[in-house]
């Protein structure tokens, strides 16, 4: 165990007056260095909790024993090509849980009650009654079954909607029909609503195509598939879905991620009356549950336990 606590090095591109009042009293004793201080010396730090850190940071950190992300996503930490090889451990938290399975719901409940159209007629000034399935009559697809989409799917379950999931190697949840890998397509053509919460990896990169899309079921009580995805913007193959979605393939979407953020003024994506979009927002990282998370893991750490949640760099999650 080392004699003086190590320094943590802090690079997150948040709010700076919400990360200075979380980090009040958050690690007493330890020196907390803030990497946009281009003069600090960063050359003894042990620890840093980043969220797309600068370029040149593990040159000018090059003694880390351990990178905590910011987020629940580590696909643009594994992208960087000066990645050292220390442990790099996951965002889970309550907070950031919940936050997302939330959101999820709010979007299955805003397609199934019809709240794109809604607000259509609400510009026209249009009183008109829409028609209105019950949450029994739909199944959501969770496409990703870690924390977040397990979490999400009993939430779901307990508004009453059917729900279905998929992962990549088989996940058992109670009262919740699973399926794996190969058996993509029997799951895709039960599914109402897909929810994309998977991580962004060489497999899932683009899996969201025309021709994923097009295999959703198609004569649901929703009238046409609707996809929501609140996991990776480059998941999903944005020229393909805007076809999709202006073709009558998809019926709606909801959408919190793309592969340019912030999203475009000119993308035609907000111009569709039948998208919902947030601005990667569905499980924003609060500053005060991280630094709890990376006090309690540098605890582990320095007390000799395994660290908890650690990315496996093959798989990319």
């Amino acid at each position: 165990m080392p004699s003086s606590p190590g320094a943590l090095v802090v690079d997150l591109k948040f709010d700076r007056r919400e990360i200075e009042s979380a980090l009040q009293g958050a690690f007493p004793g330890r020196q907390v260095l803030q990497a946009s201080d281009k003069s600090q010396d960063l050359s003894r730090a042990d620890y840093l909790v980043a969220w797309k850190p600068d370029p040149d940071l593990f040159d000018r950190a090059p003694n880390l024993k351990v990178l905590f992300s910011g987020g629940a996503g580590v696909d643009h930490l594994l992208a960087m090509p000066d990645l050292p090889e220390i442990p790099i451990v996951r965002f889970v938290d309550e907070s950031l849980t919940t936050r997302m399975s939330e959101w999820v719901v709010l979007q299955c409940l805003s397609h199934l009650r019809q709240v794109p159209a809604y607000l259509a007629q609400q510009r026209d000034h249009l009183w008109r009654e829409l028609s209105q399935p019950e949450a029994k009559d739909v199944t959501v697809g969770i496409m990703g079954l870690g924390v977040l989409g397990r979490d999400s799917a009993v939430k779901l379950k307990m508004m009453g909607f059917n729900v279905l999931g998929w992962s990549r190697t088989k996940k058992e949840l109670e009262e919740i029909e699973t399926f794996a890998g190969h058996e993509l397509g029997t799951f895709l053509s039960r599914t109402d609503l897909l929810v994309g919460l998977l991580p962004l990896t060489p497999d899932t990169r683009g899996i969201f195509d025309r021709s994923l899309l097009a295999r959703l079921r198609r004569d649901g009580a929703l009238g046409g598939p609707i996809f929501i995805n609140a996991g990776r913007g480059g998941s999903q193959n944005e020229a393909d879905l805007l076809a999709s979605l202006e073709e009558g393939t998809l019926r709606g979407a909801s959408l919190d991620v793309f592969g340019t953020e912030p999203l475009p003024p000119e993308s035609r994506f907000w111009s569709l009356e039948n998208v919902l979009i947030t601005p990667h927002a569905a499980s924003a990282s609060d500053a005060r549950a991280l630094f709890r998370h990376v006090r309690s893991q540098i605890s582990r750490f320095e007390q000799g336990q395994p660290l908890e949640h650690v990315v496996d760099r093959t798989s990319g999650y």
